[in-house]
């Protein structure tokens, strides 16, 4: 049963990241796209915390202090968590369509989406793969995965501060008021 517990969270990503290179096809053309060095920035990152996630002997103990005792409570409360997040992570790319790209960019007859999981926060996917990395860091229970939850949402919070720059610039008024009703990240929060 070990066996489970050690590979459910590398599957359930392995299947998540195969979902959405496989929807990456079915795009709008590109008509704007970010400088690459934010790209690559974002990238690195995301290696970063992959090895910290899955290298078991870093030599930084700290990283591996347990924040509290393992066991199944935190695997299964993280699990859900993970599960959860990455379902609407999935609902908001499908809502989102053809407009959507891994890369900040302005699509050639974009449109602005509010409805959905758009009409909770302006940005649902992030929402969601930040829930799939908290829920991780709970059944981790260590320090190493809430450094990655940092990390992930400091990627995100930089992407969708140019996002929402970009959006402003291409959809004016109507944006700022879609803005205005409805969180980024976190309903009544954030």
């Amino acid at each position: 049963m070990l066996w489970f517990y050690e590979s459910f969270f590398p599957v359930v990503w392995i299947v998540f990241v195969l979902y959405w290179q496989i929807k990456a096809a079915d795009t709008k053309a590109t008509h704007r796209l970010e400088p690459a060095a934010s790209r690559i920035l974002r990238v690195l990152i995301f290696l970063i915390a992959i090895v910290l996630l899955s290298i078991p002997h870093i030599p930084l103990p700290w990283l591996y202090v347990q924040l509290w005792p393992p066991g199944y409570w935190p695997f299964w409360l993280g699990a859900a968590v993970t599960v959860a997040g990455l379902l609407f992570a999935v609902w908001a790319r499908e809502h989102l369509g053809t407009n959507w790209s891994r890369s900040v960019t302005i699509k050639q007859g974009h449109e602005l989406i509010t409805t959905g999981p758009y009409a909770v926060v302006r940005h649902p996917i992030y929402t969601g793969i930040l829930t799939g990395f908290l829920g991780m860091a709970i059944a981790i229970s260590q320090v190493r995965g809430f450094i990655v939850f940092v990390l992930i949402f400091l990627v995100f919070w930089l992407k969708l501060r140019m996002e929402e720059e970009w959006m402003r610039s291409q959809f004016g008024d109507t944006y700022a008021t879609y803005a205005r009703k409805t969180a980024a990240l976190v309903p009544y929060l954030l």
